[in-house]
C-alpha cells in the first residue's frame, strides 16, 4: 500500500468487506470465488463448517485494530490475510445500524456489549464473499421482516428494509474501507422515481462517515444509508469487493497509471479536469507541499492509529434539533423527542458507544444555553415540571458517564472540568429547584441536626453537583465490593483484617470517617447497568440487607413511641432514583424478549415478561433476581421519610412513586414472587420507626397510600388479612391530624378549612389525599359483603380521612357499587353509603361547601334506597344534619313526594309516620328561620289543619320582626292560591308596612306586589281598600304607580271576590270620597314632587320624555273635580320658577298653553 495515504481524513464514506493489502503473496482475486481455507461451502444450507482460525483471528484484529497498527506491526501481511480483516472490519449487527437511524432500539434477548459484536460471525449462512470465501456467518443478530415490521413503519430503519427487500438497493462495491451502491426510490402518486448515490466509510466495526444525494440532515442515518449497510450485513456474497485503491494503484505500471488518470478525467472531466490540473502542477514543482509528503492519501484504506473510532454522528445536527426542541417549550412533543434523544445516549452508553458522552455533552451545551434559564432567574419564576424533568434526567446521565468503569482518567479529568464549569454558571438550575442545597451530597451526608440551619449557609447545588461528586467516587470501593460480594455487607462484626474502620457503631457505613446513606452505591449501580451490563449478573444476595438498616434498638423505639425518623434522604423521588436503578437492573437479566424482535420506538409498547434468574450461591437456593428486585422496590417504598422541602421535590415524590408501582404491576406474581411478597409486607409492619408502615411513624412523614393500594390489589388474592392491616394501617395522614387530638371523628368539624395555613409546605396534599381516598374506595369495593370488614374500613375513613369531598367521593362510589343496575342492592354496602354521607353532612354544616346541595339531594337519595327507618332518622336528626333551609326545601320536601313514596312501596299507616315527621321538621325549622322556611312548613303542613295553622301563625308572629316584604307577599299570594283571600289580605297589608317605594323606583320589583295587593283588596270589598289605601300612601312615592292603582279602582265595583255574608254595591267608588280621595290627593302631590325633583337635573335630551310624563299627570289631576284649575296653576308656576329654561318652557307652552 502506498505509503502516507493517511496523512488527510478519510472520505466520509463507508466501506463494505475486507480488500488484500499490498505487501501480498499472490495477486489478489479480481471476482466472486471462495476464500482460502474455505473450499465451496454450503451455501443456503442449515448445516454450517467451523469457522477458520484464520476468520476467527481477523474478527478479532478487525474489531480492536486500526489497520494502520496491522501494517506498522508486520512487515509483509499476506494477501488473504488483509482480505479477511477489512471483510469483518465492517458491522455485523442490525441492532447497531437500527441504533443510529432510529430514536430508540433494543433487540430482545440481549444481554449486554457483546451481543452487537455478531457473536461469532458476519451474516449470512456460509456463502462466500467476492474477496475470499464466507466464514460461518449463522450467529449474527438480522432481523427479519417479520420481526421488524411491527412498528415505527416511518422510521428510517424500517423504510431502509423495505427498500432493501423490495430490489431497490443496486450497484454495490466495496473498495478498501469504502462502500458504495444506488439506492431507488420508488414512485410514487405524487413524486417520480429517484435514484440516490450512497457512500458510506467504516472502520473497527463502526460507521465513520456517510454520504447520501438525498441530502438528510437529521441525526439518524437516512433510509438510503440504511438499506445499503443491511444489504452489506444480509448479502455479503453479492457485494463486488476490491482491494483498497492503493493497493491497485502500486500493482500497476507507468502506462496503466496514465491510462486510468486519463479515463478517469475524460469521464469526468467537469468535476476532476480543475482539481486535476491543480495536482498535475503541484506534483511538477519540486518545492510543492505536495512533494514534501511521502506517499498519498487513500480515503479508501481505513483510518489511521489517532483517529477517534466512533461511530459517525452529525453533531451540527444535534444541536440544531436540541435547540429547535428547546425552542418548542415543551410543546408539539418536544419533551416526548428530548426524552428520546435521552433514551439515546443511554442506550449508546449501554453499547460502550463513546458517541454516548459525545451527544451528551452536545445535549448539555445547547441546555445551558437555552434562553429561558436567564430569563426564569430574571423573574425568580422556577420552570415547568417538564424542563425541570429533564434536567434531572440530564444530571442523572452525567453521573453514569463518569462512573464508566471503560472510561479513562484523562476522560474523567475533562468531564469533571466541564461539569464544574457548568454549574458554576449561574444560570445553571439547582438540584431541587430553590431548595436544591438543602440535601447531602453523595458521599457525605450530613447530620440531621444540620438539616435545620438557615439556607445561606448551605453550599449551592447545581443539578451536576452529584455528577461532580460522583468523579471522586471509584470501582474499588471497600462498600462497593461488599455490596457486590458479600452476604454480611451490613454487619460492622465481619470488618476484615487491615482494613480500616467501615462502619459507625450505629452500623451506618463510613466514608472519610463520616456516616452516609447506602444507596451512595446508586450511581454505580445505574452505571453498571448502562457501562457494563454483563456485571448486572453478579451476585447480589445481600442486597436487601445493604438497603434496609433494622436497629436492634426497634423494639425499645417502638415502646418509647419514638417518631423521628434517620432517613436523612428518600429513596422514593432521589435524584439518582435508588430504587428505580435498583429495581431494573436486577429485572433486566430476567427479561425474555422474541429473539426476533426490535423495538424502535414507535407504536405501543409491549409489556415485558419475566422469568426467575436463580442468584448463584444464595443460602435456601429459592432465592432469584426477580425477588430480589420486588424486595428492592417494595423496602424502598416502604421507607419511612420526611416529606421533603419544595413544590417540584415533593412532586417528584409523588410521580416516582407512581412509576415504580407500573413497573411492580409488569411483574405477574407468581407462588416466588407472593411469598416474597407476603415477607416483606409483615417485615415492614414490624419495622418500627424506619418503615413508613410500622406502628410509630413521623408527623411529617410520606404517606403510604399508593405503595399500600398496590401492596392490597397484590396480597388481597393470597392472603386477605394481612391486605386490610396493611392498608389499613396504611390510611392514617398524621400531618392533618390536630395536635391535641382528632376529637369525635363522628363530628369532624375541623379539617379541611385550617389545613392549608397550618402547613403551607406540603404542595401535593391534594394529590396525597386522593390516594388515601382512591386507597379506602379499593377497600370498600373488596369488602362488599362482609359487614366487620366494611366497619372496619368505615372507621378507618371516618378517622383518617379530613375532606368531606373526598368523603363524599367514597360515598357515592360506595353507593354505586351496592346498588348495581342488574342485581338487587347490597345492603351493608348501603349502609357504610349512607353512615359516610352523613359524616359529610355534618363536616360541612358549618362551613362552605359550594357542592353542598347537590351533597344533600344525594344523602336523601341514598336514605330512600336504603329504606324507610333511614328516611326517619335523618327527619328526626335534621338540626346535626341541615339546615333549616336544606331540610324543608330540598328533605322533607323529597320525601313527601310521590315518587319516593312509590319507591318505597309504604302502606297508609308508613305514609303517616313519614308525613307526620315530615310536618314536625316543618315547623320546627319555621320557628328556627321563619324567613326561609315559612312557605316551605306551609306546603308540608297543609294537608293537616292544626299543623298549617301552627305554621301559619309563626308566619304572623315573625311578619313584624325579621321577614321582608317580599317573604310576606310571596307567603300571601299562596294563601290566596289556597284559598284563604282573607288570610292574604292580612299578610298583604303586613308586607306593605314594611315597603317604601321613592319617587323615581318606577320599575321596582315590588310593584308587581303592590299592585296585585291592592287588587285584592278591591276585590274583597270596600273596607278592605279602606284599610289598604293608607299603607300603600304611607309607603309609595312613585306617581305612575301610585296613578295606576288609582285608574284600577276606578274601572270596576269594590267586592267582586264574593266573600260568603257579604253584599256587593256593585257601584263604582268617586275620586272625590274615601277611600279614593286620599289616593288622589296623594297621586297629585307625588306627579308634583316628582316634576320639581326630575326639572333640578333635566337635561335637553329628556325634554320630550318630560313633557309625556306632563300629560300623564294631567289625566291625573282632571280626575278632580277643580284638576283643570289645579294644572293650570301647576303649570304657571313651573313657567315662573324655571323661565331660565326657556326652550322646555316653549315646549310646555306649545302643550299646556
Amino acid at each position: 500500500m502506498a505509503e502516507g495515504r493517511r496523512e488527510q481524513p478519510p472520505h466520509p464514506l463507508l466501506s463494505l468487506p475486507p480488500a488484500s493489502k499490498r505487501p501480498c503473496l499472490r495477486p489478489a482475486p479480481r471476482g466472486p470465488g471462495p476464500g482460502p481455507g474455505h473450499g465451496s461451502g454450503l451455501p443456503s444450507s442449515r448445516y454450517r463448517s467451523p469457522e477458520s482460525l484464520l476468520d476467527c483471528a481477523a474478527k478479532a484484529v478487525a474489531e480492536k485494530w486500526a489497520f494502520e497498527r496491522v501494517e506498522e506491526r508486520f512487515e509483509r501481511i499476506p494477501e488473504p490475510v488483509q482480505r479477511r480483516i477489512v471483510y469483518w472490519s465492517f458491522p455485523r449487527n442490525e441492532k447497531e445500524i437500527c441504533m443510529y437511524s432510529s430514536f430508540q432500539c433494543r433487540v430482545a434477548g440481549e444481554e449486554g456489549p457483546s451481543a452487537a459484536t455478531g457473536g461469532t460471525g458476519g451474516t449470512g449462512s456460509g456463502s462466500t464473499t467476492a474477496g475470499g470465501g464466507g466464514g460461518s456467518t449463522g450467529t449474527t443478530a438480522t432481523v427479519g421482516a417479520a420481526g421488524a415490521a411491527v412498528t415505527g413503519d416511518g422510521l428510517p430503519f424500517r423504510r431502509g428494509i423495505r427498500l432493501l427487500e423490495t430490489g431497490c438497493v443496486e450497484s454495490v462495491l466495496q473498495v478498501g474501507f469504502h462502500l458504495s451502491g444506488t439506492v431507488t426510490e420508488p414512485a410514487t402518486s405524487s413524486e417520480p422515481e429517484v435514484t440516490h448515490k450512497v457512500a458510506i466509510s467504516f472502520d473497527r466495526c463502526k460507521i465513520t462517515s456517510v454520504t447520501c444525494g438525498c441530502g438528510n440532515r437529521d441525526i439518524f442515518y437516512c433510509a438510503h444509508v440504511v438499506a445499503l449497510s443491511l444489504y452489506r450485513i444480509r448479502k455479503p456474497e453479492q457485494v463486488k469487493l476490491r482491494l483498497p485503491i492503493s493497493e491497485t494503484l502500486f500493482q500497476m505500471n507507468r502506462d496503466q497509471l496514465q491510462k486510468l488518470v486519463q479515463y478517469l478525467i475524460t469521464a469526468h472531466h467537469t468535476e476532476v479536469l480543475p482539481t486535476a490540473q491543480k495536482l498535475a502542477d503541484e506534483i511538477l514543482s519540486s518545492n510543492s507541499e505536495i512533494n514534501q509528503v511521502h506517499g498519498a492519501p487513500d480515503p479508501t484504506a481505513g483510518a489511521s492509529i489517532d483517529d477517534d473510532n466512533c461511530w459517525h454522528l452529525d453533531e451540527d445536527q444535534v444541536r440544531e434539533q436540541v435547540k429547535q426542541f428547546l425552542s418548542q417549550g415543551g410543546y408539539y412533543g418536544s419533551g416526548k423527542q428530548l426524552n428520546s434523544m435521552f433514551a439515546k445516549v443511554r442506550e449508546m452508553l449501554r453499547m460502550r458507544d463513546s458517541n454516548g458522552a459525545r451527544m451528551l455533552t452536545l445535549i448539555t451545551e445547547q441546555f445551558m444555553a437555552d434562553p429561558r434559564l436567564s430569563l426564569w432567574r430574571q423573574q425568580g419564576t422556577g420552570m415547568t415540571d417538564k424542563c425541570r424533568q429533564l434536567w434531572d434526567e440530564l444530571g442523572a446521565l452525567w453521573v453514569c458517564v463518569v462512573l464508566n468503569p471503560h472510561c479513562k482518567s484523562e476522560e474523567k479529568s475533562g468531564w469533571l472540568k466541564q461539569l464544574k464549569k457548568w454549574g458554576d454558571l449561574d444560570v445553571c438550575p439547582l438540584e431541587d429547584g430553590n431548595y436544591g442545597s438543602e440535601l447531602p451530597n453523595i458521599t457525605n451526608a450530613l447530620p440531621q441536626s444540620n438539616l435545620a440551619q438557615d439556607s445561606p449557609t448551605r453550599p449551592r447545588r447545581s443539578v451536576f453537583s452529584r455528577a461532580v461528586e460522583a468523579c471522586d467516587l471509584h470501582w474499588q470501593d471497600s462498600h462497593l465490593q461488599r455490596i457486590i460480594s458479600s452476604d454480611h455487607y451490613m454487619s460492622p462484626s465481619y470488618q476484615r483484617e487491615g482494613e480500616s474502620l467501615l462502619f459507625n457503631p450505629q452500623g451506618l457505613p463510613l466514608c472519610l470517617g463520616e456516616p452516609r446513606p447506602l444507596f451512595y452505591a446508586t450511581p454505580y449501580l445505574d452505571s453498571m447497568s448502562l457501562n457494563s451490563q454483563a456485571v448486572t449478573r453478579a451476585s447480589f444476595p445481600g442486597i436487601d440487607n445493604s438497603i434496609f438498616v433494622f436497629s436492634p434498638r426497634v423494639p425499645e423505639l417502638l415502646q418509647r413511641g419514638v417518631t423521628s425518623t434517620t432517613n436523612l434522604e428518600g429513596w422514593v423521588g432521589h435524584p439518582l432514583d435508588p430504587i428505580g436503578c435498583l429495581f431494573n437492573t436486577l429485572t433486566e437479566t430476567c427479561r425474555m424478549d422474541d429473539d426476533n424482535s426490535m423495538d424502535t420506538g414507535e407504536g405501543d409498547p409491549r409489556p415485558p415478561v419475566y422469568h426467575h434468574v436463580p442468584v448463584w450461591g444464595s443460602p435456601d437456593g429459592g432465592e432469584s433476581y426477580l425477588t430480589l428486585a420486588l424486595e428492592v422496590a417494595l423496602m424502598g417504598m416502604g421507607q419511612q421519610r420526611i416529606m421533603p422541602e419544595g413544590l417540584y421535590a415533593q412532586d417528584k415524590v409523588c410521580r416516582n412513586e407512581e412509576q415504580i408501582v407500573a413497573k411492580l404491576q409488569e411483574l405477574e406474581l407468581g407462588d416466588l414472587l407472593v411469598q416474597t411478597l407476603r415477607k416483606q409486607a409483615i417485615q415492614l409492619l414490624e419495622a418500627g420507626p424506619f418503615s413508613g408502615l410500622g406502628e410509630v411513624i413521623h408527623r411529617e412523614s410520606v404517606p403510604m397510600h399508593t405503595f399500600a393500594k398496590y401492596l392490597f390489589s397484590a396480597l388481597l388474592p393470597h392472603d386477605a388479612d394481612l391486605a386490610y392491616k396493611l392498608a389499613l394501617r396504611a390510611m392514617r395522614l398524621p400531618v392533618l391530624e390536630s395536635s391535641t387530638g382528632s376529637g369525635d371523628v363522628g363530628h369532624p368539624h375541623h379539617g379541611i378549612s385550617i389545613v392549608p395555613s397550618r402547613y403551607p409546605r406540603w404542595f401535593t396534599l391534594g394529590h396525597l389525599e386522593s390516594q388515601q381516598c382512591e386507597l379506602a374506595s379499593t377497600m370498600l369495593t373488596a369488602a362488599k359483603g362482609d359487614m366487620l370488614r366494611l366497619r372496619t374500613v368505615l372507621e378507618a375513613i371516618q378517622k383518617n380521612i379530613h375532606s368531606s369531598s373526598l368523603i363524599f367521593k367514597l360515598a357515592q362510589d360506595a353507593f354505586k357499587i351496592a346498588t348495581p343496575a342488574d342485581n338487587p342492592p347490597d345492603i351493608t354496602l348501603l349502609n357504610v353509603a349512607l353512615e359516610l354521607g352523613l359524616q359529610v353532612m355534618r363536616m360541612t354544616l358549618s362551613t362552605l361547601n359550594w357542592r353542598r346541595r347537590e351533597m344533600v339531594r344525594w344523602l336523601v337519595t341514598c336514605a330512600t334506597e336504603v329504606g324507610l327507618r333511614a328516611l326517619v332518622s335523618i327527619l328526626q336528626s335534621w338540626y346535626t344534619l341541615f339546615t333549616p333551609t336544606e331540610a324543608t326545601s330540598i328533605v322533607a320536601a323529597t320525601v313527601m313526594s310521590h315518587n319516593t313514596i312509590l319507591r318505597l312501596s309504604l302502606d297508609y299507616p308508613q305514609r303517616e309516620e313519614l308525613a307526620s315527621c315530615a310536618r314536625t321538621l316543618a315547623l320546627q325549622c319555621a320557628m328556627k328561620d321563619p324567613q326561609n322556611c315559612a312557605l316551605s312548613a306551609l306546603t308540608l303542613c297543609e294537608k293537616d289543619h292544626i299543623a298549617f295553622e301552627t305554621a301559619y301563625q309563626i308566619v304572623i308572629d315573625a311578619a313584624s320582626t325579621g321577614m321582608t316584604y317580599s317573604q310576606l307577599f310571596t307567603i300571601a299570594r299562596y294563601m290566596e292560591h289556597r284559598g284563604y283571600p282573607l288570610r292574604s289580605f292580612k299578610l298583604a297589608s303586613l308586607a306593605m308596612t314594611h315597603l317604601n317605594l321613592a319617587y323615581n323606583q318606577d320599575t321596582h320589583s315590588a310593584i308587581n306586589d303592590v299592585l296585585w295587593a291592592c287588587a285584592l283588596s278591591h276585590s274583597l270589598g270596600k273596607n278592605e281598600l279602606a284599610a289598604i289605601i293608607p299603607l300603600v300612601v304611607k309607603s309609595v312615592h312613585c306617581a305612575t304607580v301610585l296613578s295606576d292603582i288609582l285608574r284600577r279602582c276606578t274601572m270596576t265595583a269594590p267586592g267582586l271576590a264574593g266573600i260568603p255574608g257579604r253584599r256587593n254595591s256593585g257601584k263604582l267608588m268617586s275620586t272625590d270620597k274615601a277611600p279614593l280621595r286620599q289616593l288622589l290627593d296623594a297621586t297629585i302631590s307625588a306627579y308634583i314632587n316628582t316634576t320639581h325633583s326630575r326639572l333640578t337635573h333635566i337635561s335637553p335630551r329628556h325634554y320630550g320624555e318630560f313633557i309625556e310624563f306632563l300629560s300623564k299627570a294631567r289625566e291625573t289631576f282632571l280626575l278632580a273635580q277643580d284638576g283643570h284649575i289645579q294644572f293650570a296653576q301647576f303649570i304657571d308656576n313651573l313657567k315662573q320658577i324655571y323661565k331660565g329654561k326657556k326652550k322646555l318652557m316653549m315646549l310646555v307652552r306649545e302643550r299646556f298653553g
